[in-house]
């Protein structure tokens, strides 16, 4: 970094892009005033980057606020427009995805040709199935291509779907299949992480068990372990698949037809089935891939290192970049395997020009150490994004400043499950971008900071972060429950979406994100309910009660902090058998939700803090996850107990 930036606070530095890419960018200044003047003629412009099978006849509909339909009267099909419209005008040669597998050695080469006649054979076996348009098919599945597949497959025929990731477990995974009543699972038997086969199929066998309506499950064998077997549901893909026609003639749909259901923590510990229909959440993809990451899809090779179990894989894995022509890249397992070099040692081996990750990563990669990226050579990286939560100013500077070389610019990109695309960013040829800050509204939509009267603040002031006008990839509504849909985003400010997030509007107007106002946490860029960890808590017959809170933590932005009281049968007797409970407890958890709701640390405590209406407050137990001085404790019905909890807490940082 230049000595002359080096006596700046974050706030004050600046990254502006260099002239040689100011120039070829894809988005310039004049795009704000052009959206700002007419921004449904700006969508409308948009919107032309895909095929329409019938052109729409009113661009948006807001009649019926907040149930917003666009390009009405529209048809088109989301897999036609990735796939079969590439290969009609010559593009068939172009490799669509570049697939490395976890274990070294492993690797596919797909071709937008390969992936048409793929999709269209397993289109074909789901139509065999007696999968029909408006069914919805379930994937739980690895990072392999068979997946990428599956997704376009559904969309093909209309057949909305909800991708599960991978590392949930068997009840979190029923709890969506009951949900969106999904018939039709597809999965694999396993996947490779971290060096090993990890099992898939049993934990299917267990949800189908537990919900009763799966007629169907279809398998891939990616790993060859040994299975369960049911001869009435279960068929393998390569039987399945492999024998099916390459030829499917597509049909177009309503712009508004469902495309798939994705689901995300509330508050309430219900997942929320977040409903994303075809035709704006695709502009809104293939507009935002392109205009963000500067897409030049003749030359580059672009790298979203998200899984497709989360929205950021759906939107900037797979359809984005598809409907934009991209060459991607897709790789299967974690960093550091087999060594902590992988990433970089792909990005070389491909010669990815855009690289987008989340904080996370970039954090673990500064712990690792500078030595490990300057092995190879990252000289073709262009462009840096950054996705899942705010990037602390200290990952930013390492990001661009070691994998980015201090010549790129890094786009610090702001969306929910919910907006389906960004929604905040530095445009890359643009922006003199600072670092931690998603800076302002990307053209053709409208964020802003307001108070608690849904005012907005003076620069220099922060609040709650709205969007103040509908936006084609927005959520349609929560699969089944409107009401809960208008209470949950659009009740607290009139006429605006609550994105649930703090932010603050620095003196020059730039936004800086805060973090969550409610109880769901943000873990890795995953988004996680405390009701339904303490709800996982309360399950185990040794506990009485739990209160989750997230803390912070360098690695993960946040980290799940329990604490646990303990039904008096269950104390344990010596420190080593309260540090087995512990273990026990965070065991327990992860085959309730995932993994990832593990808790880092759980406090086996006398009494948690509660408010004479028996509220708990959450704010005191944070405090002491976060090791500060504990804040006012006089709305307590019994002050003395955050004096136990302090003293007699036991925990376990694992």
């Amino acid at each position: 970094m230049t000595d002359a930036l080096e006596n700046l606070t974050y706030e004050e530095r600046r990254f502006p892009p260099s002239a040689e890419f100011a120039a070829n960018a894809n988005l310039k200044e004049d795009a704000y005033a052009a959206a700002q003047g007419d921004p449904l003629a700006f969508w409308a412009e948009q919107a032309e980057r895909l095929d329409w099978h019938t052109k729409w006849d009113t661009v948006l509909d807001w009649s019926n606020p907040p149930f917003a339909k666009w390009f009405v009267g529209g048809r088109l099909n989301a897999s036609y427009n990735c796939l079969d419209r590439h290969v009609a005008a010559g593009l068939g040669d172009r490799v669509a995805y570049h697939w490395e597998g976890e274990p070294q050695g492993e690797s596919r080469e797909i071709t937008y040709a390969q992936l048409k006649d793929e999709v269209c054979q397993a289109a074909n076996a789901l139509i065999e199935l007696g999968v029909k348009t408006g069914d919805r098919v379930a994937i739980y599945m690895p990072m392999i291509p068979e997946t990428i597949v599956a997704i376009l497959a559904c969309a093909r025929l209309g057949a909305p779907h909800t991708v599960v990731f991978g590392g949930f477990s068997a009840d979190a995974l029923a709890s969506r299949i009951s949900d969106c009543h999904a018939e039709v699972i597809i999965t694999a038997d396993g996947g490779y992480r971290r060096g090993s086969a990890s099992a898939l199929k049993p934990a299917v066998d267990e949800a189908c068990d537990k919900v009763g309506i799966v007629r169907k499950v279809i398998v891939v064998r990616r790993t060859g372990s040994e299975v369960a077997w049911h001869d009435e549901r279960d068929v393998w893909w390569h039987d399945l698949v492999a024998r099916q026609s390459t030829e499917h003639e597509c049909e177009f749909f309503d712009s508004e037809h469902p495309l798939y259901v994705m689901y995300t923590s509330g508050t309430t510990g219900q997942p929320k089935g977040i409903l994303h229909t075809t035709g704006g959440y695709l502009v809104g993809c293939a507009y935002t891939q392109w205009g963000i990451f500067d897409l030049k899809p003749e030359s580059d090779v672009y790298w979203c290192t998200a899984d497709v179990g989360w929205v950021t894989g759906h939107s900037y894995m797979v359809y984005g970049p598809l409907a934009n022509a991209t060459t991607s890249v897709i790789y299967e397992g974690t960093p550091d395997s087999p060594h902590k070099g992988r990433w970089w040692e792909v990005c070389e081996k491909y010669g990815v020009t855009l690289f987008y990750t989340a904080p996370t990563a970039i954090r673990t990669f500064m712990r690792w150490g500078d030595d490990i990226p300057a092995k190879y050579d990252l000289s073709k990286i262009r462009l840096l994004g950054s996705v899942g939560e705010p990037i602390n100013p200290e990952a930013y500077v390492w990001y661009r400043t070691v994998i980015g070389g201090e010549q790129v610019p890094v786009v610090d990109t702001w969306w929910q499950t919910e907006t389906g695309a960004v929604m905040m960013s530095p445009l890359p040829g643009v922006t003199a971008a600072k670092p931690g800050s998603a800076m302002r509204s990307i053209p053709g939509i409208e964020v802003d900071v307001v108070d608690n009267d849904g005012q907005s603040v003076p620069d220099g002031s922060g609040g709650f972060l709205v969007v103040k006008r509908p936006w084609p990839a927005m959520l349609r509504t929560i699969w089944g429950d409107d009401d809960r849909y208008v209470d949950t985003y659009w009740s607290r400010f009139e006429g605006m979406y609550f994105a649930g997030d703090g932010a603050k509007k620095d003196e020059d107007g730039d936004i800086w994100i805060l973090g969550r106002v409610d109880d769901v946490m943000n873990v890795s860029g995953h988004r996680l309910s405390t009701t339904e960890i303490e709800s996982a808590l309360v399950s185990h017959p040794k506990v009485a009660e739990a209160a989750v809170v997230g803390a912070k933590d360098d690695t993960t932005g946040q980290a799940v902090c329990a604490y646990v009281i303990l039904r008096e049968v269950a104390a344990p007797t010596d420190a080593a058998a309260g540090e087995a409970l512990i273990q026990e407890l965070r065991q327990h958890v992860a085959h309730e939700i995932g993994a990832i709701a593990k808790p880092r640390q759980i406090m086996l405590v006398p009494e948690l803090p509660k408010t004479r209406s028996g509220k708990i407050m959450r704010r005191l137990l944070r405090d002491i996850a976060e090791k500060r001085e504990v804040g006012d404790v006089t709305t307590l019905a019994d002050s003395s107990v955050m004096d136990l909890i302090s003293t007699e807490a036991k925990g376990s940082t694992d």
